[in-house]
C-alpha cells in the first residue's frame, strides 16, 4: 500500500511528462540537430550560422526585430500599467471595460495586421479621413519602400493595439493580490495615489511584471504575421527570414540557425529582466 502511495504521483505526471518529451524536448533536439547539420559537411559544424550571418539580410533581420521590440514593449507595459491601475480602481463596469480591452487577444496575429492594412493602404480609412479633412489631394500609398518609417509605425501601432492585452491580464491579476491593507494604511498617513503605486504597487508588483515582460519580449522576437501583412518583403524580422528559409529557399539548416539565433536573444533578454526585476525571497505575488 506505501509503495503504491509513493507510485502515484508520478503516476499523475506521467502524461504530462510524455506530452512534454514528444511535442517539446524531441522537436527541440531535432531544431539544434538540423542547425548544426549541413549536406556539404559530414558531422556537425557551423555552416548554417556562417551562411545565415553572412546574408545581407541577416544584420536588417535582427536590426528590425530589436527596434521593434525596443518601440513596442515599453509601451505596452506604460499601457497596461495604467491600463490595469484603472480597472483594479473601479467599482462598477470593471468587468465590462476588461472584457472590451481584451477583445485583441481573441484576434489572431494576421487578422490584426490585414486590420491596420484596411487602415493604413491606399484605399483605407486614414487616406479617406485626411481627404475628407482635405489634408490631400488624393489618396496616397503610405505602406511603400518610400515610407519605411510609416511601415514602422504601423506595424508598431497594430502590435500595440494587438499584445498590450497579454501584459493586462497578468498585471490585473497581481494588483487584485496586492492586500488591500496597505493602501488603506498609506491613506491614513495621506499618501497620494502616486505615492501608493511607486511605493506599494510596483514593488509588491515585481513577479507580475517579471511575468508579462518576459512573455512579450519572447512573442516581440517571434513577431511574424502582422509584419507580413503590413510590410510584407519591405520590412524583414527573423521570424519572417526563418519562414523564407524554410519553405522557400527550403533550407530547414538555416531556419533552425535563426530559429536557435531568436532563442538565444529570448534567454538573454529574459535573464536581463530577472536581474532588473529580482523578486526578494518569500514575495510570491
Amino acid at each position: 500500500m506505501w509503495n503504491q502511495a509513493k507510485k502515484l504521483p508520478y503516476l499523475l505526471i506521467a502524461p504530462s511528462a510524455a506530452f512534454l518529451m514528444i511535442f517539446f524536448l524531441y522537436p527541440f533536439a531535432s531544431v539544434i540537430t538540423q542547425a548544426f547539420e549541413h549536406s556539404s559537411t559530414d558531422g556537425y559544424s557551423l555552416t548554417n550560422f556562417q551562411e545565415v550571418f553572412s546574408h545581407w539580410k541577416f544584420s536588417i533581420s535582427l536590426e528590425n526585430t530589436l527596434l521593434l521590440t525596443a518601440a513596442v514593449v515599453p509601451i505596452q507595459l506604460a499601457l497596461a500599467l495604467l491600463m490595469a491601475t484603472m480597472v483594479n480602481s473601479m467599482r462598477k463596469g470593471r468587468d465590462l471595460i476588461l472584457y472590451i480591452w481584451t477583445i485583441p487577444l481573441g484576434i489572431s496575429d494576421l487578422a490584426a495586421g490585414i486590420i491596420w492594412l484596411v487602415i493604413f493602404e491606399q484605399t483605407g480609412f486614414l487616406n479617406s479621413l485626411m481627404l475628407n479633412l482635405g489634408l490631400i489631394e488624393r489618396p496616397v500609398a503610405l505602406l511603400t519602400y518610400q515610407n519605411p518609417m510609416m511601415i514602422f509605425v504601423a506595424i508598431a501601432l497594430a502590435e500595440i493595439w494587438r499584445a498590450t492585452a497579454i501584459m493586462l491580464v497578468i498585471l490585473v491579476a497581481g494588483i487584485g493580490l496586492i492586500p488591500r491593507e496597505y493602501y488603506e494604511a498609506a491613506s491614513v498617513f495621506r499618501a497620494s495615489k502616486w505615492q501608493q503605486f511607486i511605493r506599494i504597487t510596483l514593488p509588491l508588483l515585481k513577479p507580475s511584471l517579471q511575468t508579462a515582460l518576459i512573455l512579450r519580449v519572447i512573442l516581440a522576437f517571434e513577431v511574424f504575421a502582422v509584419v507580413a501583412a503590413l510590410g510584407g518583403t519591405l520590412f524583414p524580422v527573423l521570424m519572417g527570414e526563418t519562414y523564407v528559409y524554410q519553405f522557400d529557399l527550403l533550407n530547414s539548416g538555416a531556419a533552425a540557425a535563426i530559429a536557435l539565433v531568436i532563442l538565444g536573444l529570448s534567454i538573454a533578454f529574459t535573464l536581463i529582466v530577472l536581474r532588473i526585476l529580482k523578486v526578494p525571497k518569500g514575495v510570491t505575488m
